[in-house]
């Protein structure tokens, strides 16, 4: 069973931690256990119901309708928004409740109907990504289990192989050529996968490497597939390197290429050698591989 704070609930839920306390203090719907040492924390009935909460009230219920809603009313609530938005918090809330219940079904369905109505791109740009970012802290921590992650993760990889199966690229000569790799010790290769179905939909060459590659074998690649540009991204430091000195050899080894770079190392101050770019979106992904 999980055991969740205010802080971790704040950002599964979206909702506020003085807004939560006050829902607490004034409709009582949502009453925080202890631990022995005298801790609050959540279970996951509580996580559950609090999501169905906040995806009523965000779609226009007030709180104190809300509040006197019994369980069958509630979820029958529920279940009439999920079936009609196209809301992505909405739609946040629906993933987390199939993580945390690992409801298969539940994941396919949500993901499934946020495609049909938003697009595929959309669909993880602000969906996908958003409900990785919101979730990646807690996997971290501990508050989110190891084998949720994988069982989610997995589903969320069939779609985008799927996807970049279907793609068939009719490269003309002088057709830009792409490499796509981790460095090694990086494993989370969500957007990785993503950034290649964008660049096979434009019809770009694309050398999909995968996780944690060594960095001599990127010598190897780029001297038989002669890319223009390379794409990365690091959530972890390299071992042995901060993240501007990894930059820099790669900018060393690799001064007639373009290299792109995304993921939680990046930041605004970070200073990159000049043929080195950092995105963080996919709209500034597609706009620097313009």
């Amino acid at each position: 069973m999980g055991q969740y704070s205010i802080k971790e609930v704040e950002t599964l839920s979206g909702v506020k931690a003085h807004t939560l306390r006050i829902w607490e203090q004034r409709y009582h719907f949502l009453k925080p256990e202890r631990t022995d040492t005298n801790i609050r924390y959540y279970s996951d009935d509580q996580l559950r119901l609090l999501l169905n909460i906040a995806t009523l009230n965000r779609s226009g219920m007030k709180i104190s309708k809300i509040a006197g809603l019994k369980k069958g009313e509630l979820d029958k609530e529920v279940l009439k928004v999920f079936e009609v938005t196209n809301q992505p918090d909405n739609l946040l809330d629906s993933l987390i409740h199939a993580m945390i219940d690992f409801d298969e079904k539940r994941f396919e369905k949500t993901l499934s109907d946020a495609i049909v109505k938003l697009g595929f791109e959309d669909a993880f740009s602000k969906l996908i990504f958003p409900f990785l970012n919101r979730t990646g802290l807690l996997w971290a921590t501990g508050a989110v289990r190891v084998a949720q992650e994988h069982f989610i993760s997995n589903l969320i990889r069939r779609k985008l192989y799927v996807a970049i199966d279907g793609i068939y690229v009719d490269a003309a000569p002088g057709t830009k050529k792409f490499i796509l790799f981790l460095p090694e010790g990086e494993t989370h290769d969500m957007l990785l996968l993503f950034t290649e179905y964008l660049l096979r939909k434009h019809n770009y060459e694309v050398a999909y490497l995968g996780c944690s590659l060594p960095f001599n074998e990127l010598d190897f690649i780029a001297r038989a597939f002669k890319p223009d540009c390379m794409i990365t991204y690091q959530t972890v430091s390299v071992e042995g390197y901060s993240f501007e000195e990894y930059m820099f050899k790669l900018a060393v080894a690799f001064p007639a290429c373009k290299i792109i770079v995304g993921g939680q190392q990046v930041s605004s101050s970070t200073h990159l050698p000049s043929n080195c770019q950092a995105v963080h979106s996919s709209e500034e992904l597609l706009e620097a591989i313009k």
